[in-house]
């Protein structure tokens, strides 16, 4: 049968550095949202019921948050440790040379990994880490509640930054919107106005990219695509909307958006796929 393809430690290991600002772009983010709403001028004044409905919300959207990061860092998405020895011999097999292993379809060598990945979509600079087969389904969820967290934060801050905006002229508004850090360094705003511009700017700002992301993604998964499929128009793992679904994010697809840590195993493994002819075939 051969042995597991495996790969050097130092070889292999994706890069830390972008998962490490990310991290501290995050905290960043954290600290001066915590400023502005302890310190500064704040969220608008809530009632007991909705400061306990956006305290709950605010916790779900976080425990999901957190919860699809760590099973995305934690899931292997590339071909270490996967018996491929042997198996070489399907159409859409393919030898890697820098890996030196024979690789099944929908696979592709990474850069920055240094290593292949099972139905390898893209590389995430954001986390360093590539999306694959083993963790698109985090992936998606982490888009997903990356944007509600984001636009979250927004709407609590909004009415705090337009009061701001409304007591200076449009220039001044203009100023502080597009370079916050500028009118800080120059003395124009007080350092709360500025931890008040800056985090609703960079919430605003990821909220439309998370969810033009989750767009994106959600076209291909009901595509049953990969980006690189997507890019040269192939459609040959197209099983309709609902089969793409399960194959993606397993029996419980519609489920798992609400919960990381929901079982809903994947019913394939990452080597062999489904086509479009399989499903005529079976269907005839």
């Amino acid at each position: 049968m051969g042995q597991p393809w495996a790969v050097g430690t130092a070889e292999a290991a994706p890069a830390r550095l972008p998962l490490v600002l990310t991290a501290l772009w995050a905290a960043a983010v954290g600290l001066e949202l915590a400023y502005v709403l302890v310190l500064g001028p704040g969220p608008p004044p809530l009632g007991p019921l909705a400061r306990t409905l956006q305290v709950a919300l605010a916790a779900f959207q976080l425990l999901n948050l957190l919860g699809n990061v760590g099973l995305f860092l934690r899931s292997d998405p590339s071909i270490r440790g996967v018996m491929l020895a042997g198996r070489g011999l399907g159409q859409g097999w393919a030898y890697c040379y820098q890996c030196q292993s024979q690789v099944p379809p929908r696979s592709g060598h990474c850069s920055a990994c240094r290593i292949c990945i099972l139905r390898r979509d893209h590389h995430c600079r954001l986390l360093g880490r590539c999306v694959g087969f083993r963790n698109y389904r985090p992936f998606l969820c982490l888009l997903l509640h990356g944007a509600g967290v984001l636009l979250h934060a927004s709407v609590l801050l909004g009415p705090a930054l337009s009061a701001l905006l409304r007591a200076h002229t449009p220039l001044h508004t203009a100023a502080l919107l597009l370079l916050p850090w500028l009118m800080l360094l120059t003395g124009r705003v007080s350092l709360a106005q500025f931890a008040l511009a800056f985090v609703t700017d960079t919430c605003v700002a990821g909220a439309l990219l998370c969810g033009a992301g989750l767009l994106f993604h959600g076209m291909l998964l009901l595509r049953g695509q990969t980006t690189w499929e997507w890019a040269r128009g192939q459609h040959v793992y197209d099983l309709g909307p609902c089969h793409n679904l399960q194959a993606a994010l397993g029996p419980r697809w519609v489920l798992v958006w609400l919960w990381p840590f929901l079982a809903s195993p994947l019913p394939g493994d990452g080597i062999t796929f489904q086509t479009a002819a399989d499903m005529g075939l079976m269907a005839s």
